[in-house]
């Protein structure tokens, strides 16, 4: 998605959008998951990163739109004061260290979390002051240096035990402040180029089209079935990534 990609580039970067954001308009999260894995195979990490932070941007705008009076502020503000700390650190991280060692740490990040998911340990309510300092903090932290660092929140939101509407809005919410932080990270520290600028309008288009297209999507399949696919996806997403 940058202007040495060939046709079949660009074919295979639509139909990664489509499948990460219609599965975000499924679920309420993890395109990021999905679409940083697969376009960092052949995109560097700098474009993609800022790319799809703003992609998710968007995507959680419309979800927060609709379902606000869902949203669980006081969870919220438990968190994202760490967030002002992981971004700037996420991004001292990410123009220091070698792209090449980067994309293989993204692809270790992503293997771990999806045995996590394959395990899906069963969480019990956990009101400890540490929880919202863990996913503020290393949830902006991965999110600026891989743009996937939505697994810290739901982590925490589940041991919050949130409502199943109240999670997802929530989440949304939550994605919305995290990314905007970092976007104003990203711009601050020159990431969003005219290229990624011009592709993020190519791609908008696509992701409301993939997220109306999941939020309408009915299927027989079991949240538990669903939750090994996607673990079993990821992990070879991240095989590929090691053996870049």
């Amino acid at each position: 998605m940058i202007e040495s990609l060939s046709y079949s580039q660009y074919s295979v970067a639509l139909i990664i959008l489509i499948v990460a954001y219609t599965f975000r308009g499924v679920t309420g999260f993890g395109s990021g998951l999905i679409a940083a894995p697969l376009l960092a195979l052949f995109l560097p990490l700098t474009f993609v990163i800022p790319f799809i932070s703003i992609l998710d941007i968007s995507a959680s705008s419309t979800h927060v739109i609709h379902n606000r009076q869902y949203i669980s502020w006081t969870t919220i503000t438990k968190v994202i004061p760490y967030a002002f700390i992981g971004v700037p650190t996420g991004l001292f991280i990410l123009n220091s260290i070698n792209t090449e060692v980067l994309v293989k740490g993204l692809g270790i990040f992503i293997i771990l979390f999806a045995i996590y998911n394959l395990v899906a340990p069963t969480l019990k309510k956990n009101d400890s002051a540490v929880w919202p300092v863990f996913a503020g903090f290393f949830g902006s932290l991965v999110g600026t240096m891989f743009g996937t660092g939505g697994p810290f929140y739901v982590i925490y939101f589940h041991l919050q035990k949130l409502d199943k509407t109240i999670f997802r809005a929530t989440n949304a919410a939550v994605f919305l402040i995290d990314g905007l932080i970092r976007a104003t990270g990203f711009t601050l520290s020159g990431f969003y180029t005219s290229t990624v600028l011009f592709n993020i309008l190519l791609a908008l288009p696509v992701m409301f089209t993939a997220m109306y297209l999941g939020e309408h999507l009915h299927t027989n399949i079991s949240q538990r079935t669903f939750q090994k696919a996607v673990g079993v996806f990821l992990i070879f997403s991240g095989i590929a990534l090691l053996l870049k």
